[in-house]
């Protein structure tokens, strides 16, 4: 909540306070100390984990020192517009075109300066991407990603505090934030000031009340982010009277396996896996994105569907971790036929054939796929066969506080509120009003970014004082 800092005073008080110690918190605090202010970071968990730690690592960005090396050419025009296709124009053109003129610089400075071990992924594009633009970590994990980010903060000697979890701002009448107040998971309570305040404190994705509000579709879906989202900047912005956008927005996906709870490799699927329901029968354009293919799968008998792929995909799977831990798990099985995927699953022969049959007349150009997929290129699969029962999944909100092209977050009538600035999930994103929008990799793309830039206009903003 909102207390008063009418005649309040602070026992500590630093320049610029940033609540989360994400991937969005911690690039906030490492450019504002590279621009000569000090900030604390405010973890809710004991240790700094986050969407950010369950993310698979992948950020896209245009324009990057390891494209040029690649020989990939890209431009900050390609990637707006890759952004402003995907979520149907129904975003902000104007943020879409800051964020990726930004994101070329943000990669190569966690390359260069924090040391992040990013390499272009080659071999398939993500849905939406009309060049190789996705920079990942060598397991593709978000554990990789955190790792080298705290141990950033050791290195640069930033101020961290956790467990601290922020339950209520300091604010006047004009909705300057002069401080905050944390509860300890003992009960202590700790008043700290602060010039400027930067929420990177996610989403609301495991706030089961404002799910049922804004996205009532994935209200009975497995939840498969960070407990602790649980849309506290969109509920503090609102109360000192911020704007926000897109609250219907968010990333689910279509593949997590059932029951065990790992994550299937989109590219088997733009590779020539497919998707069927439990009477063996597609259901969808299963290539349009992993976001809008949740409420699909979820749409389905029980919940759950099969997907399957070949060897070709099973190769590319393998430089994921949450790949390998499905194969370690049993969640992946294979088969040398289709009558033997059939057997092995449960799923009517006959159906699965037929299906295979009409997938691969699709392929030969005999006829026209009834889901508007686009087989062009794409070869019939082929034995030895891997298949896993997977169900959809809420991953993380997309919708939240308005900001700037400064990470400065707005009013209703478009003026600023004096001092706080968002980024990551705490901040509207670029994928419009619903699932559908998201591009791949629209989470990390915005937290870097806009913590970037957050923790370097909110350094300007206390040098100007």
């Amino acid at each position: 909540m909102i207390l008063s800092s009418q005649d309040k005073s602070f026992d500590l008080s630093v320049p610029i306070i940033v609540i989360g110690a994400g991937a969005c918190g911690i690039c906030a605090a490492l450019t504002a100390k590279e621009n000569g202010v000090e900030s604390i970071l405010l973890e809710r968990d004991e240790t700094p984990s986050g969407s950010s730690a369950l993310s698979t690592c992948l950020i896209p960005a245009a324009g990057t020192k390891l494209q040029r090396e690649e020989g990939v050419e890209d431009s900050i025009d390609q990637f707006a517009a890759d952004l402003i296709a995907k979520a149907k124009e129904q975003n902000d053109p104007e943020m879409a075109r800051w964020v990726a003129e930004a994101s070329g610089s943000t990669v190569d400075w966690l390359v260069e300066t924090v040391g992040l071990p990013l390499t272009l992924v080659k071999g398939f594009k993500y849905p939406g991407h009309s060049v190789f633009r996705m920079h990942g970590s060598p397991n593709r994990t978000g554990s990789e990603l955190m790792g080298v980010l705290t141990d950033t903060i050791a290195r640069e000697n930033l101020d961290i505090a956790a467990p601290a979890p922020v339950t209520d701002l300091f604010a006047d009448e004009s909705g300057h934030v002069h401080g905050v107040r944390i509860t300890r998971p003992d009960g202590a309570i700790e008043d700290i000031g602060c010039q400027a305040l930067i929420l990177a404190c996610n989403g609301y994705g495991g706030n089961l009340e404002m799910v049922e509000q804004h996205i009532p579709e994935m209200a009975d879906a497995l939840y498969f982010g960070h407990v602790g989202n649980q849309g506290d900047a969109v509920l503090w912005g609102e109360a000192l009277g911020a704007a926000t956008a897109d609250l219907g927005s968010y990333q689910g996906h279509g593949a997590v396996t059932h029951p065990h709870g790992t994550l299937i490799f989109w590219g088997v699927l733009t590779e020539g896996g497919i998707q069927v329901n439990l009477e063996g029968n597609r259901f969808s354009n299963e290539v349009r994105g992993y976001s809008e293919q949740a409420v699909d799968v979820i749409n389905q008998p029980d919940h759950v569907v099969w997907e399957i792929w070949d060897h070709g995909g099973h190769e590319l799977g393998l430089a994921f971790q949450d790949y390998r831990e499905g194969l370690e798990v049993g969640a992946i099985r294979e088969a040398r036929t289709i009558d033997e995927v059939a057997e092995k699953s449960g799923m009517p022969p006959a159906a699965l054939t037929s299906t295979f049959e009409s997938v691969e007349a699709c392929i030969r150009g005999e006829a026209e796929d009834a889901w508007g997929r686009n087989w062009q290129g794409v070869e019939l699969l082929q034995p030895p066969y891997y298949f896993a029962k997977v169900t959809g999944a809420l991953f993380h909100t997309q919708g939240g506080l308005v900001v700037n092209e400064h990470a400065r977050v707005l009013r209703e009538d478009g003026t600023l509120l004096p001092n706080v600035f968002a980024g990551g999930g705490a901040a509207r994103g670029l994928s419009g009003p619903s699932r559908w929008g998201y591009l791949s990799g629209n989470g990390l793309l915005t937290a870097t970014v806009l913590g970037r830039i957050a923790g370097r206009e909110a350094a300007k903003l206390i040098a100007a004082k």
